[in-house]
Formats: C-alpha cells, structure tokens, sequence
C-alpha cells in the first residue's frame, strides 16, 4: 500500500477532494437508510448493526481510504441521532451550519496547534481578534474585556470558579437548585466547598432565598446564575442578581452557555439585561450559536483577570521568545494541545452578520412559540410554560411520570422522535429544545401528531388509571403550573 496523502500543502486539497466526496456520498446514504431522526430498535438494534458494517477496525491488512471511509461513515451516520431532523430535539445539540463545518474542515487540515505561535501563526491572530470581539459583546462599556475559547459550559465554568478561587481563596459558590450540574463538580474538582443551592421554585433563582443565604454565608462568595437553565430555559433575573451582589459583596458568574447567543438578537436581548455585570460569563456557540462542538467561550471584563492562568512550559513559551514578541499562548487556556475553534465562530460570523445570526435566533424562537401554541390547543396534552428561549415542556394531560417515561422511550425505540425530559413542578415532563431554524409548522404538528399517537397506542396496552389517573377539565391555554 503506498503511503497515504497528507491533508495540508499545496498537494493536500487535491488529495482530499475525492475523499471528501466519498464522505459526502456516504453522509447522504446512511441518512436515506435512517430515514428519521434516529435508528429504530434502540440499543438491542443499533450496536450488533454498527459493529457488524465496521468490524474489524484493525484489520491485518488495510481496506484503503475509500472502502473505509465509506462503511464506517455511513455506518455511523445510519446509527446516528440528527439534529438537522426537527424531531430530534431532545437536548442542547445543535445542527451545525453547513459553513461552520465546511471551515471545522479547513481547521482539521491545517492542524493548527494552539498552544504556541510558531505552531499557529495565523490562527493565533484569529483567535485574539475573535475573542477580543466577542468579549465585548458580552461587556460593551469596559476597555480590554477578553475571552478565551472553551470546550463548553463544563470548562467555562470551572475556569470561573478557578479564578476566583485564585482570586480570594477557597470561595463559598451560591447557585439554584437549577443550575448546571458542572458548577458543582468544578468545586468539587477544585477542593471548594460543596455550593450552597437556593430554591428555584418558579424554574429561577429565588431572591429572597439569595438575599438570606449571601446574609448568613461566610465570604468569600461567589453567586453563580444562569441564562437558560437546561430543564426548562430559564433565565434568573440577573439584574436584580447583581443587586445583591453588589449588596453583599459577592461575585457574580453567569452561566449564560444556553442563552448568552440571545445578545445578536435585537427581539430577544433585552432577556440578558445585567450580563455584563458579571465578573466573568460562559457561553457556547455550539448550541444556539449552529457550531459544530465545540466552540465555547469564557469572558471576563478584563483582560487582567486571566492573569492566573499564566503558565511557563520552556518549549513552548520560552522566556527569550516572548521578550522578542512571539505571543504566549499557555495562558489562554487550561488545555496545551487544542484546535482552532476560532475558525469556524470567525466564519460564520463573517458570512451571517449580525442580522443573519439574529434572523437565525429569532426564527428558532419563534418555531418555539409556535410549538407551544399548537400544545395548548391540544386538549390531550398539557404545557409547562411559555418558553422562555427555544426549550418547550409538555406531557399527556393526566399522565403520570412512568408513563411520561415510557412514552419518550417509545419513541426513540421506534425511531420517530428524540425528546428530552425534565421534573418541573414536581411532575416529569417531555422536553423539545429546539435549535433547527429550518423547522416548520407542519414539522411540528406532525411532532404532536406522533406523541399523541404514540399516546394512544400506550393507551391500549395500559391500565386507564395508570395514563389517566386525575382526569382534569382543561381549557385552551391553561397550564399546570
């Protein structure tokens, strides 16, 4: 076997072509034998098919590029949960624009390696512009706000508590019940207290129950709120948040990872009033941003504050080196190798604009609405709330949770639909996040159209006290809560 072509220099694009079309032609083939938004038969029926179309995976003797390329593409993308299908709405996982993954392409050829400059000298520049932009966007009226590109939520909110923690030593974290389950395990990962969780009981932080904990806690304090709770979407009331801050001389993190893209949305940003008052910020743009993962981001309001995270590793940042002016890049990140995610926001960004990536988030919301509408004028099924981004809870009216749960099941077992679940309101409830721009009001009603029938069909094999045990009266936009 010759040895394989190499995906950059000038002979790289030519040897990528074919292989990109096989790709191509294989993406194509296992989505038409999916057929759905996911492979029916569940795991019983995806792993033997899986591992039989790509055994062996180390064979004794190579099947070639193409051969490969093509079973286990299309092997995967058979088997695969698609977010481009609008039933697949389960959970935060966005379908990435066509031009983020087009440029995720580009970033995998060249192999730039952010960790130092003479490994990414281009790249380099893009990110410190990117981030610097972005950065103020979240923090309009400081002089050197900064961010720095993350794996996601999970990173972003680990470094937010690290730099406090370096900042006044082992911090007190105060979130709501509702906050990201990351927050605790970075105090956790960080040897801090355990967070102290106050109540959420309308889905956002209680105020009163903030006020008495920042009251009785010792400091140092570090109140962690969100923008866009994964449950149901919510977004604390982060203005009135900082107020106590402020008051109690605690810092302020917000998780804005869900909902922090809302800030390019004219319509919506008003939802985010008080972001920029926070010490630091989490967003992710692999969520409603339409990146492929990942593409988070941590920002603060001032570049100084990253300063903790300054890092020497003599190969990679040498003392002479940065005296004569090549960027030191260890501080920018926990990790040492990672990618260029920096391309594919820079693309997109570039190529929408800002009345693009709004007319992105506005229609997504909308479809939202939409949704909720088309629940409340079913009379078999019952609405949480109005969302508040893109997130939508519903169940069968009088349901209780086993069944909820075996109806979320059913359907992903049958391959028709890929919903979330949440608990809101002490009850278990069937969770649509929508993220697909593309999705249309017929797309959703034929949504309904499946749980309500697939509904029906648990009906028939259950007992009617254990579907419909309460029995309650409903009128067109009445909600349980």
């Amino acid at each position: 076997m010759p040895t394989p072509p190499l995906a950059g220099g000038t002979a790289g694009p030519a040897a990528l072509r074919p292989l990109i079309d096989t790709v191509l032609t294989a993406l194509h083939d296992g989505a038409a034998l999916r057929d759905g938004p996911l492979p029916a038969g569940g795991p019983d029926a995806v792993t033997p098919r899986t591992r039989t179309a790509t055994h062996p995976l180390i064979p004794d003797h190579g099947t070639g590029a193409h051969h490969a390329l093509r079973s286990l593409v299309t092997a995967l993308t058979e088997g695969a949960a698609d977010p481009a299908h609008p039933h697949c709405a389960a959970h935060l996982h966005t379908p990435p624009l066509a031009l983020a993954a087009a440029a995720d392409l580009a970033a995998s050829a060249l192999n730039p390696s952010m960790d130092s400059w003479d490994q990414a000298p281009a790249a380099t520049a893009l990110e410190a512009d990117l981030t610097t932009a972005l950065a103020a966007e979240i923090y309009p009226h400081t002089p050197s706000p900064d961010a720095l590109i993350t794996t996601g939520g999970t990173e972003a909110n680990q470094l937010a508590l690290l730099l406090a923690r370096e900042r006044h030593g082992p911090v007190q974290t105060v979130c709501a019940t509702t906050t990201h389950h990351s927050v605790a395990r970075a105090a956790w990962l960080l040897g801090l207290p355990e967070p102290v969780a106050v109540p959420a009981p309308d889905g956002t932080m209680d105020l009163t129950a903030l006020d008495e904990a920042l009251t009785t806690l010792h400091r140092p304090l570090l109140v962690v709120a969100t923008a866009g709770t994964t449950d149901t979407g919510a977004i604390d009331p982060l203005d009135a948040i900082a107020d106590l801050c402020t008051t109690h001389g605690a810092e302020l993190h917000i998780d804005a990872a869900y909902g922090g893209p809302l800030l390019f949305s004219p319509t919506h940003r008003t939802l985010l009033h008080g972001l920029s008052r926070a010490h630091s910020v989490t967003l992710d743009l692999h969520k409603l941003g339409w990146q492929p993962a990942s593409a988070g981001l941590f920002a603060v309001p001032e570049r100084h504050h990253l300063s903790p995270l300054q890092h020497h590793a003599p190969y990679l940042n040498a003392d002479d080196d940065t005296e004569a002016g090549l960027p030191d890049l260890l501080g920018r990140s926990l990790r040492t190798t990672r990618r260029p995610d920096a391309l594919k926001i820079a693309v997109t960004l570039q190529a929408l604009g800002r009345t693009g990536l709004a007319d992105l988030i506005d229609r997504t919301l909308t479809a939202a609405h939409h949704l909720a509408d088309l629940i409340t004028k079913t009379p078999t099924l019952d609405l949480y709330d109005r969302p508040t981004i893109s997130t939508v809870l519903f169940r069968p009216t009088g349901a209780d949770d086993h069944t909820v749960a075996t109806l979320r099941r059913t359907l992903l077992h049958r391959g028709h639909a890929v919903l979330g679940r949440a608990h809101a309101a002490d009850r278990l409830w069937l969770k649509a996040t929508l993220l697909n721009p593309h999705t249309t009001p017929q797309d959703l009603q034929a949504l309904i159209d499946l749980v309500t029938a697939t509904t029906a069909d648990l009906a028939r094999t259950t007992t009617p006290t254990t579907l419909h045990p309460h029995p309650t009266p409903r009128t067109e936009g009445d909600t349980p809560r």
